[in-house]
């Protein structure tokens, strides 16, 4: 039996990082998408322990500023990438400006030095990734799925995810029904 399961990804990476700071008896507050602020002091023993335990789950501590940066961006782009609703029709660039505060250049050199990729790059990578996940699903046709990131075109859609994957939707949809019917 197969089963294909719909998630939230800030979600289960929040309940892991609560159980991991709950079972180190830490007091904590979640902040936002990846941010986290421990109240009072922790030993060095305590945060080499919370951080193995988060890596088994690939979650890292990010110690240096730019690193940081790059980590507040790429959770501003998942965040949007994964909103339930339609991505918002305004300009990434304006998003991420405001979001985080830093001029859209600033974020942009800050990401290519660090990731060796550019923000774009990015960004249609996590595109493509979710509408992977929206066709597995099946609830929604490649028209509805090109509307809802923010395609200009069911076309362009499908160009972009072409050249991210070298399979068109429809390739990789009929891949995934076929083996759907293997079991």
């Amino acid at each position: 039996m197969k089963l294909y399961l719909k998630f939230d990804i800030s979600t289960i990476c929040k309940k892991i990082i609560e159980k991991q700071m709950d079972e180190l008896e830490m007091n904590y507050s979640i902040i936002g998408y990846g941010e986290v602020e421990i109240s009072g002091k922790i030993s060095n023993t305590k945060l080499k322990q919370l951080e193995k335990n988060l890596n088994n789950y690939g979650i890292e501590i990010v110690e240096n500023q730019k690193s940081i940066l790059v980590q507040k961006i790429k959770d501003a782009i998942i965040e949007m990438v994964y909103m339930d609703e339609k991505l918002n029709n305004s300009k990434i660039s304006d998003y991420l400006a405001n979001k985080l505060q830093y001029s859209f250049g600033h974020i942009s050199n800050i990401f290519s030095e660090v990731t060796f990729t550019s923000v774009e790059n990015y960004i249609i990578l996590q595109k493509i990734e979710r509408a992977k996940q929206m066709i597995i699903i099946n609830e929604l046709n490649f028209t509805e799925i090109a509307f809802k990131l923010n395609y200009s075109s069911a076309a362009h859609f499908s160009t972009q995810f072409k050249n991210a994957t070298g399979l068109t939707p429809t390739a990789f949809q009929r891949i995934i029904n076929k083996k759907e019917k293997q079991f």
